[in-house]
Order: C-alpha cells, then sequence, then structure tokens
C-alpha cells in the first residue's frame, strides 16, 4: 500500500519544474510495517542511493537540494519491510507522472525539470494569438511570374494542389507547382488577422528555393522572388508591428538544397558549390562519402544534402555577429522557429539563442520537436530543450495528436487531462507557457478533414470515400471549435493553421497546403473561432495558474486563476477565476 503522487504537495513541494539549486521535499506513504524507504536518484548519468528519514507514522520524507546547474533529475523508491522483502515504487506505467505503481523491477523514474532560475521567454508568446501562413498558398496580390523553366504556375487561385511525384531513384519530392502567393498580400489581409485575434505571424521559408515549400533553400540572403524583395519583408514586418503583430521566420539549418549557392549540383548559380569543386569555400559545409555524387542528406533525401553544423565556418555564417540569424532579425522578423531543432547539436541550439538575444532581446525561438521536449530522445542521447538554455518553445504535437483523438473519441478525458498535467509538470513555466499548441500544420491533413471523418490518419493522401456528407461535415466543425477552444483554454501560445478557421479541408500533403478560399471563407465557422480566442484577451488566460481534470470521459475542465494579487510569474494582476468546459461533441 504504497502511495507517491507527484502531483500532490503532499508527497512532492514544491510541485512541477523548479529553478536550480531550490529545496525539493519527497515523501513516501506506506504502512508502520516499511523499515528502511531508499531514495534512488539520477541526474546526468550519476546515479545515488540516499535513505529517507522517518516522518509520520507510514511516511517516509527527503529533502533535495536541486543541482547547480540545468538538469533533469530522475527518481524512484525502494522500500524494505520488517519482513526483509523489498520492492520498488515509481511512475506509472505510461510514464506521465502522478500516481505511482509497486512493481519488482526498477519502474520507470518520475521526473524533475531542474531549470535556469534567469530562463525567461518573450511575453508576446504567452499573452497572443499565433497564425501559420504557407507563403506561396495565402494570398496574391498580382499573378504569378517567373524565368524559371522548371515549375508550373497556376492562373486559377482554386485549383487543386498538384500531387508530388516521388522519384524513387533519388529519394526526393517535386513541390514544384506554384499559386503565387506573395509577403504584399499577407501584408493585405494584416487587418483581417488582427480581427481573427492575431499577434503573431509564422511563416514558412520565405527564402529563395527551387521549390513551393522552401525547406530546399537556395539563398539565406534573399527573399524568393516569387514572393517579392527584401523591401516587401521589411515593409511587411513594419506593418505588422504598427498592428501589434510580431512576425517569426521558419529557420531550416539542417540541411541546403542541392539546387544552391552552397552546393550548386544544377550550376544555377554564378558561385562554386561544393558539388562543383573541392576548392569551393562551402566544401567543408557538407560531408561526402564519395565526392561530389554520394554524401549526406537529409533522411535520405538527395535533394536535401545535409549541413555539417559542427563546421567553423557553417556556425558563423549563420550565428555570427553579421550572420543570418541576426541578419533577418534587423530587418524586421521577431523571431525564429527551428525547422527540425532536434537534430541540431544543443551547442548550435545555445549559440543560436544567444546570437538572437544578442541582436533582439526579445527574439523568440521555437523548436520543431515532435515529443516531450523535457526529454527527448535523438540518436540514443536524451536531450532537453525546457530548460533556458536552449529554446523558447515548441510546437505541441503531443498535444495535438491527444486533443483530435479525444474529438474523435479515440482517446477519453481523462487520458487528455493527465497528458496536459504531464506537461506542466515537466515543463518549465516559462517554457510551458509559451508552447505553440496547435491543431493543423503543413506537415499534417487539415483538422478539419481529420475530425470530419474525410481523412482517417496523418499520412493518408485522399479522402476515405466521395463527398462528405453535411452531417459529417458539421460535425467535423463543432469539433474543431471546441478543439480550438481547449487550446485557448490552456497556458501557452494558440496557433491556427491558415485557412482553418475558414473551413478549409485537405488530407495530407500537398492538399493540406491548399490556397486560402478568399471570398469562400465559412463565415460562421470564422466567427465562432473568433470568439473563442478572445479569450485570449484576459490575464487569466495568459498567466494565471492553471488546473486541469477530466468531468466524465467526454468533458475536460481547465481552471485558470489569478490569486493574491499576482500571476503565476508574480507580475502584479487583478484576481480573476475562469472555468472552461470541453465537451467532445457526438
Amino acid at each position: 500500500m504504497l502511495y507517491h503522487d507527484s502531483r500532490a504537495p503532499e508527497c512532492r513541494a514544491p510541485l512541477g519544474a523548479v529553478p536550480c539549486k531550490r529545496p525539493v521535499r519527497l515523501r513516501l506513504y506506506g504502512t508502520e510495517e516499511m523499515t528502511r524507504v531508499v531514495l534512488i536518484v539520477t541526474v546526468n548519468g550519476e546515479r545515488r542511493e540516499l535513505d529517507m528519514l522517518r516522518g509520520d507514522p507510514g511516511s517516509y520524507e527527503i529533502r533535495l537540494v536541486m543541482p547547480e546547474t540545468p538538469a533533469i533529475l530522475h527518481y524512484f523508491f525502494y522500500v524494505e519491510n520488517r519482513f526483509g522483502a523489498g520492492e520498488y515504487y515509481g511512475n506509472a506505467w505510461d510514464g506521465l507522472g502522478g500516481v505511482g505503481v509497486t512493481c519488482g523491477p526498477e519502474p520507470i523514474p518520475y521526473q524533475i525539470t531542474v531549470y535556469d532560475p534567469a530562463f525567461s521567454a518573450p511575453a508576446y508568446l504567452r499573452t497572443g494569438v499565433m497564425y501559420q501562413i504557407f507563403p506561396d498558398r495565402f494570398r496574391r496580390d498580382r499573378l504569378p511570374v517567373t524565368d524559371r523553366t522548371n515549375c508550373l504556375l497556376h492562373d486559377n487561385w482554386s485549383d487543386r494542389p498538384l500531387k508530388r511525384v516521388m522519384s524513387v531513384r533519388e529519394k526526393d519530392n517535386y513541390a514544384l507547382d506554384f499559386f503565387g502567393g506573395t509577403l504584399n498580400g499577407i501584408a493585405e489581409k494584416l487587418d483581417d488577422l488582427r480581427a481573427l485575434g492575431v499577434t503573431v505571424l509564422y511563416l514558412n521559408p520565405v527564402f529563395q528555393a527551387r521549390t513551393n515549400h522552401r525547406y530546399d533553400t537556395g539563398d539565406y540572403t534573399r527573399i524568393d522572388p516569387m514572393l517579392g524583395t527584401e523591401q516587401d519583408f521589411e515593409r511587411l514586418c513594419a506593418k505588422a508591428e504598427e498592428k501589434g503583430i510580431r512576425v517569426i521566420l521558419d529557420g531550416v539549418f539542417s540541411h541546403t538544397g542541392t539546387d544552391s549557392v552552397y552546393f550548386n549540383a544544377a550550376g544555377r548559380y554564378p558561385s562554386l558549390g561544393a558539388y562543383q569543386s573541392k576548392k569551393s569555400p562551402y566544401y567543408s559545409w557538407y560531408r561526402f562519402r564519395r565526392w561530389p555524387k554520394d554524401y549526406f542528406s537529409w533522411w535520405g533525401i538527395r535533394s536535401l544534402p545535409e549541413l555539417n553544423k559542427d563546421e567553423p565556418s557553417v556556425r558563423e555564417f549563420f550565428l555570427g555577429e553579421q550572420g543570418i540569424v541576426r541578419r533577418w532579425l534587423k530587418h524586421g522578423a521577431s523571431g525564429w522557429r527551428l525547422d527540425v531543432a532536434d537534430e541540431l547539436p544543443m551547442s548550435y541550439l545555445r549559440e543560436l539563442r544567444l546570437a538572437a538575444r544578442a541582436e533582439k532581446p526579445d527574439a523568440a525561438i521555437i523548436g520543431e520537436v515532435w515529443e516531450d521536449a523535457s526529454h527527448k530522445v535523438t540518436y540514443g542521447e536524451m536531450r532537453s530543450y525546457c530548460l533556458g538554455d536552449t529554446v523558447d518553445s515548441v510546437m505541441n504535437y503531443p498535444l495535438r495528436s491527444a486533443v483530435l483523438d479525444f474529438m474523435l473519441g479515440r482517446r477519453n478525458a481523462w487520458d487528455v487531462a493527465r497528458l496536459i498535467a504531464s506537461q506542466q509538470e515537466n515543463y518549465a513555466p516559462p517554457f510551458y507557457y509559451s508552447v505553440m499548441n496547435l491543431l493543423g500544420s503543413h506537415d499534417r491533413p487539415r483538422a478539419l478533414s481529420l475530425l470530419s471523418g474525410e481523412v482517417y490518419g496523418d499520412e493518408d493522401h485522399e479522402p476515405i470515400s466521395g463527398e462528405l456528407s453535411a452531417a459529417a461535415l458539421a460535425l467535423g466543425k463543432r469539433r474543431l471549435v471546441e478543439g480550438y477552444r481547449l487550446l485557448a483554454a490552456l497556458p501557452g501560445i494558440p496557433c491556427v493553421y491558415y485557412g482553418d478557421e475558414a473551413g478549409l479541408r485537405g488530407s495530407a500533403d500537398p492538399y493540406c497546403r491548399g490556397t486560402y478560399p478568399w471570398g469562400r471563407e465559412d463565415t460562421a465557422l470564422q466567427a465562432e473561432i473568433r470568439g473563442v480566442l478572445a479569450c485570449r484577451q484576459r490575464p487569466v488566460f495568459q498567466t494565471g495558474r492553471m488546473y486541469v481534470y477530466a468531468e466524465n470521459a467526454d468533458t475536460v475542465v481547465i481552471v485558470r486563476e489569478i490569486t493574491g494579487g499576482h500571476d503565476v510569474f508574480g507580475a502584479p494582476q487583478r484576481d480573476d477565476r475562469a472555468e472552461v468546459r470541453v465537451t467532445r461533441p457526438f
């Protein structure tokens, strides 16, 4: 009859993540037959066994001082009784914290996140609403024009995106149809975005590239001509700032395109690329098994040669005083979303953070990390991104999966509440209140298509059947609104993928990247989502304390509170309380 609940103050105080050097009291409850309780602690691979002290009858406790430097501390218990038998007690089988389990073998350990006490994230990440735009597909101010001959231009904005053709030999994706969305087109619609409640724009890549997605960067120093000019970008940022909107750029620093200034496999650039000569200034930027045709590429996709992130000249180009990170902050950007952040070395991320903050003290760094960002395992190494030394925020894909599954009846409310509570426990407060909460993105089918049953899973490229029924679509819309209601009630910044609020549908890439339906918006859905997002203007939804529980299998309840005249960060705020019930529609 052992008991420890990592989310109960009588068992662990203080709760959740804690700053360095902070004392934490741990307590295990059991029976008076316990004769010895050992706390087994691991920090940075070093394991210690500490005898706990007898407390009240049937309990043992210990006071631990947290490490002096940021780290993840793991712990579990070993208990002996008066009969000489021993057993372990640790985290629940899913590793999500809370009430633990007794077991014979060593259990999954509990976690305490120990973060830098100086960690701060930009305030606008916890107070606002984000909107993600795939630039080619949002808005054009002119018909697309280019002198390129290796692409297709759509005259009709309402065309369906062309399915990508896969080259088996090259393991490459060809996304060469363009609709001609522009930076000026985005600028034209800033008032509409502000009316929706948007305060942060996240733009998918805008630098010159071969494809429409532009993750195969050709030149980091140049805005893609099909999108506009450097001056257009500066005007967009300036105009957005006037309206209280920040612009976040997509930083693709793990790889370039083969068709780039740096690799130049096609010879289209005047530079001497790494593919062309070992004397190229960029030769050391890449790793070749056998030059020039056998090189390391991102996930084996040959059009995306991988950058050598440990090469000093690569780091200087991106992170130096005149580097790319600082260059575009100078031109008006407010921060970076880092593509495949978990594939960048931790030392690289730390340098990037310092470079960005040196240029703009409130620059935001958001990482693409698909799992729990406090203990993500990459290439056999456990990495924590929420300690205050790398990124401010991550894209919250675990929450997305839980919310969509809940709305579809694949998970119950207890599962969702448990995941939310686990993230709150594992993430440092500045990080948790900045996390990017999303339902849709350029890498996943449209949320409305998933929630209406038009598409079953994230990998589906075609709808399950023919025309979607009116009843199914109406149900999907109700589920979408409730999904955003949940995101808006939680700490972090809710993110709307462009067009989701207007009823845009689509299966997996490229169909999730359709054009915004100007003049064909679902205005009723827009109004509902605008109303849901309006709560973000109340301080209690920005920085109030959060409590979550499941009222029943179908209802998640989020409570937000400001008490004692201060919010969770100690800032003065008027006392307030809000309770949001999210019930999945049937």
